[in-house]
């Protein structure tokens, strides 16, 4: 069979080098020309799918290694036949790992010594969000969460998003929908972005459509405006450089790149071809994991649990560090934006989930234990 794969897609030959042929594009560059041979489609976000890009085409299966679907065409390819599947959860610890870090640094930078006084609204309580609601929970924040969608299904301890909209925090986890009774095409409008004040701090890391940009941009200029920490940008890889000068972080799309989030992508697409097809599941996201930079950090029993947590967090990733990396791309020329974006998330540097580093604590550590548990490393007592 022939492959036809967004090159960003790690350990292609592992997965499916005997599965079929594999070329490689960028994956803005794919269009209809360069799928017409193809049985197989490999895509990430960048690339839209759908009856322009493959009309003519005899493609079988398409595969998207996001969590996200809205740039697939998912009711033309199921009228056509053409089997599909995405990758829910492959990275969201990693994006709930971006979140706790843009937290920590937060919580200092406003000269508040216990970050769990911060309220936190989430909306969007899917993969990502519940997963991030049970975190913060377990640490002790206060956390109020929205999900439409969810509260009609049945599901229980949901608010309004009014209410969600109150908390200190504010953060995005939903799909990107533009029809249906829960539409979430600039959910977060004129009227909503009002509410907001200089107290809270709204981070995108969905899609960012999810806010209407334009209206972001007045509420910027306006007077008391909130914190804004944006991974998002509608209208990638374009970045829109009013919204970048007011933004306190901001970061190329990047909320789920650890490595983990990368490769289980990967994994979960290579699962859906194999079932598709009728081929045994020979590879699995472990056989070709790396062992990880950072391996083990040791706290004795005299360390605060905020500052421990601090340390811990930030070995693994601080987000500052994509936020400097993003604000040299975007001291160059406008024109060379939009290039820098893409290379930025096409070389991205290893990053690993905090579940890769084990925490050793001197017996009796036990709040130490609680917040580490929480958090997600796995511990080592001495």
């Amino acid at each position: 069979m022939q492959i036809l794969a967004d090159e960003n897609i790690p350990l292609l030959d592992a997965f499916f080098g005997d599965i079929g042929t594999i070329r490689r594009m960028p994956g803005r560059a794919i269009k209809a020309a360069d799928v017409t041979d193809a049985d197989i489609l490999l895509v990430r976000s960048v690339t839209r799918v759908d009856a322009d890009l493959l009309s003519g085409s005899r493609v079988r299966f398409v595969g998207t290694a996001t969590i996200g679907t809205d740039h697939i065409d998912e009711s033309w390819l199921e009228r056509n036949g053409i089997g599909f599947a995405a990758a829910p959860g492959s990275n969201a610890d990693s994006v709930v790992e971006y979140v706790l870090s843009v937290l920590s640094v937060y919580a200092e930078e406003r000269g508040i010594e216990d970050w769990t006084r911060l309220s936190v609204g989430i909306v969007g309580a899917g993969n990502v969000g519940g997963r991030l609601r049970q975190r913060l929970g377990k640490l002790g924040f206060s956390v109020r969460a929205s999900d439409p969608p969810l509260a009609d299904d049945g599901e229980d301890g949901l608010d309004d998003l009014d209410d969600v909209l109150t908390c200190d925090v504010i953060t995005l986890h939903t799909p990107l929908t533009r029809t249906g009774d829960h539409a979430t095409h600039h959910l977060l409008d004129r009227t909503r972005l009002a509410t907001l004040n200089e107290q809270q701090l709204l981070i995108n890391t969905s899609r960012g459509a999810v806010v209407d940009s334009e209206a972001l941009r007045e509420r910027m200029r306006q007077e008391a405006p909130p914190w804004l920490c944006l991974d998002v940008w509608e209208g990638e890889p374009e970045t829109d450089p009013e919204l970048a000068e007011a933004a306190w972080l901001m970061t190329p799309h990047i909320a789920g790149y650890s490595q983990e989030g990368k490769i289980q992508g990967t994994e979960r697409i290579y699962q859906a071809v194999c079932r598709y097809f009728g081929l045994p599941v020979r590879k699995s996201s472990g056989q070709y994991m790396p062992e990880p930079p950072l391996s083990k950090l040791s706290f004795t029993a005299s360390a605060s649990t905020q500052e421990a947590a601090r340390v811990a967090i930030r070995a693994c990733y601080d987000v500052r560090c994509d936020d400097a990396r993003f604000r040299s791309v975007l001291r160059r020329p406008v024109g060379e934006w939009s290039t820098g974006f893409d290379r930025l998330r096409q070389q991205y540097p290893i990053r690993r989930e905090f579940d890769s580093v084990k925490i050793q604590l001197k017996s009796g550590a036990k709040d130490l234990q609680q917040v580490f548990k929480a958090l997600g490393f796995k511990l080592k007592q001495k």
